[in-house]
């Protein structure tokens, strides 16, 4: 009989010296300073200030984000950060990080996304430049358990607010965020437009000179917002409701017009996963020139509910287009590809957009603008400094591996430096991540 193994014995007291917690976290702040995003946020804060004394607000803003990239759920959680300032140095206390949040403004939040914009070009200019751009917009439901400003009952029978949001979806970088009432329409085209300006402001690139493709879900079909992408030299991929009339004209397309879905790589055909483009078998006539349909049909997983447009075994989905591939099966591959939209969405839900903090609707709004920021300083981290498994990780795994870790700052030849816990299965990552860090030429 085998025995039990019994944990060794432990006596807990305090006095431990040197010892630091979430030192992870000091590699956000150091990405921060390295890509300039520090001093733009410290430009983009000061005229919100009515006196030199007190904390810099950009660098509270700076470590708001920090603290919610590496999980914090309310503004108090910031206490981690500021019990640590041999490590982070002296952060803001509580009420002060209210006090900066209330001052963010209209114009506040246009100066720190022109700051965020800075910064990310110098992220892209050391690695993060994906080539390939495809913007992600798509809303989300965010519940509010008391009666804050502007919340109101949701489509779902929820209560909370509905802001809408868009993301890069090779790097993961969030680039914009309308927060909404929970009542607002899922297809406001006006609104769909603010988040596409806001986002293509964030893009080191020109989309009338490198290809930018907008993608959304069929919430977004509208003559307005794709004129939109058109005017302002966008390609579009948007999906279309399939009403009873369209399944029935592309049920009779001809056998010989359907071709084999492909895996998101390219590399494999998807079982059972059909594509053919329709555009002559429909009217596109008040869509954009050059406006197509593409149709795809699949076999449903097991256990799904059939609906009145599931025909002959099939799900059938539909979109529109204006890119100018040839290949189908491409198009229908970039258009699938929305869904890794929802997996950065959920990230962003799990970094603080579930928890909007306050009663007042500007202040939730500064909070949101802080969320893309800690969103760009996870994704950053990813593409610039990590390899392997993590470069791909949910914050979730990143805070559990490497921001989470513990380490012990001594004091050597004038540096003070910072040892991460001795047999932690991640501390290699984590030191190399340091050293992966951007030049500080970037900002100089």
């Amino acid at each position: 009989m085998k025995r039990t193994q019994r944990r060794p014995s432990v006596v807990v007291t305090t006095g431990g010296r040197g010892v630091v917690a979430h030192a992870g976290a000091r590699l956000l702040c150091d990405l921060a300073d390295r890509l300039g995003l520090s001093a733009g946020l410290s430009a983009a804060m000061a005229p919100t200030k009515r006196r030199r004394r007190g904390h810099d607000r950009g660098r509270v803003a700076v470590d708001l984000a920090v603290a919610l990239a590496d999980g914090a759920t309310a503004i108090s959680d910031l206490r981690v950060l500021a019990n640590q300032p041999a490590l982070f140095g002296e952060v803001a206390s509580v009420p002060t990080a209210w006090r900066t949040l209330g001052a963010i403004d209209a114009a506040a939040l246009a100066r720190i996304a022109a700051a965020r914009a800075q910064a990310r070009a110098r992220a892209w200019a050391a690695g993060m430049d994906p080539g390939f751009y495809v913007i992600d917009i798509d809303g989300t439901l965010v519940g509010a358990h008391s009666d804050k400003e502007q919340a109101a009952p949701t489509y779902k029978g929820g209560f909370g607010f509905y802001p809408l949001l868009a993301y890069l979806d090779r790097t993961g970088e969030p680039l914009a965020a309308l927060l909404r009432a929970g009542n607002a329409g899922s297809g406001t085209a006006a609104e769909h437009v603010t988040v596409l300006d806001a986002a293509l402001l964030q893009l080191p690139v020109d989309p009338k000179v490198s290809e930018v493709i907008v993608r959304t879900d069929s919430a977004a079909l509208s003559h307005q917002f794709l004129e939109a992408c058109r005017e302002r030299g966008c390609r579009f991929v948007v999906g279309h409701p399939l009403t009873a009339e369209l399944a029935s004209v592309i049920v009779k397309a001809p056998q010989s017009r359907w071709t084999a879905a492909i895996s998101a790589d390219g590399m494999d055909e998807r079982e059972g996963a059909f594509v053919a483009e329709v555009s002559d078998l429909v009217d596109l006539s008040a869509w954009p020139a050059g406006t197509r349909m593409i149709a795809r049909r699949e076999e449903p997983h097991p256990g799904a509910q059939l609906t009145f447009t599931d025909i002959d075994g099939h799900r059938y989905q539909v979109f529109l287009t204006d890119h100018p591939e040839r290949d189908a099966p491409f198009l229908e591959a970039l258009y699938r590809g929305r869904g890794r939209c929802e997996c950065a969405i959920r990230d962003a839900k799990d970094s603080g957009l579930a928890n909007l903090p306050s009663a007042d609707f500007a202040i939730n709004q500064a909070w949101c603008a802080l969320v893309l920021v800690a969103g760009d300083l996870l994704a950053w981290m990813k593409g610039l400094c990590l390899r392997g498994e993590l470069a791909a990780a949910e914050p979730k795994r990143l805070r559990f591996a490497l921001l989470h870790a513990a380490g012990v700052l001594v004091r050597s030849a004038r540096r003070t430096i910072l040892r991460i816990a001795a047999g932690w299965a991640w501390a290699a990552e984590l030191v190399n991540a340091f050293a992966r860090l951007p030049s500080r030429s970037l900002v100089t």
